[in-house]
Parts: C-alpha cells; structure tokens; sequence
C-alpha cells in the first residue's frame, strides 16, 4: 500500500513537472479557488488516474503495438506515453478537477519524456522503481 502511494506522489511530481515546463499541459479545478491545498489535491488526483491508465490500459497496448515499437526500436514507446496522458485528459474532463493537453505532437510527446525522466528518477531515489 505504501508503494501505491510513493507511485501517486511520484506521477504527480512528475505531471506537476511536466505543466509547469510546458504552457500546454495544465492541471486545474473548475470547483476550487487557487490556494494550495486544491492544487496539491488536484495534481494528486490526475496522478491517481494517470497511474490507473497507465496500470491498466498501457499494458494491453504496448502488447498489440508490439510491432511497431520492434520497427522503430523502441520509440513507439514514446507515442504510447503521450496517448496515456492524451487518454489520461480525455478522463479528466468528466471530473471536477481538469487536466489538459492542446496537442498531441508537441505537449503530449514532450510531455511525455519529461514525466518518464522525473518518474525514473524519482523513482530511482525512493527506491519504487519498477
């Protein structure tokens, strides 16, 4: 259970990474003012849903994308980071709590590197890494 909760802390330190290096990616409440309890919780929360995206869902797509990411060597696996955080979105806006990407190719793909590299590294010094 404490792993659990080291990976939500370490998905939202990553997406809050991730929103505040690229002015396309944003996280924010449509019911909570701006102080910093509502922002903490509300980075939590999208990291919550990112790691059940990515627990459930990107296992069975990078199995049936399997070809694609042998052909190009691994970086249809980047593709399919930033179609986790697209769906991720996509999930979002049926919540109070809002998280956006403007566009696939540059917010998402970027977005996507940046959440991998301070997720690994995050991950490395706590010890969660998978």
């Amino acid at each position: 259970m404490l792993k659990f909760i080291v990976r939500i802390l370490i998905n939202a330190l990553a997406l809050f990474v991730a929103a505040w290096l690229l002015p396309g990616i944003a996280v924010g409440s449509t019911t909570a003012g701006e102080d910093t309890t509502a922002v903490v919780l509300s980075y939590l929360f999208v990291g919550l849903v990112f790691g059940i995206v990515n627990a459930l869902v990107r296992p069975v797509v990078a199995l049936l994308s399997l070809p694609f990411t042998i052909l190009t060597l691994g970086l249809f696996t980047i593709v399919i980071n930033a179609g986790m955080l697209m769906l991720t979105a996509w999930l979002t806006s049926f919540t109070p709590i809002q998280f956006s990407v403007d566009d696939f190719f540059w917010s998402a793909i970027l977005g996507s590197l940046i959440i991998s590299v301070v997720s690994m590294v995050a991950g490395s010094l706590t010890g969660t890494r998978r």
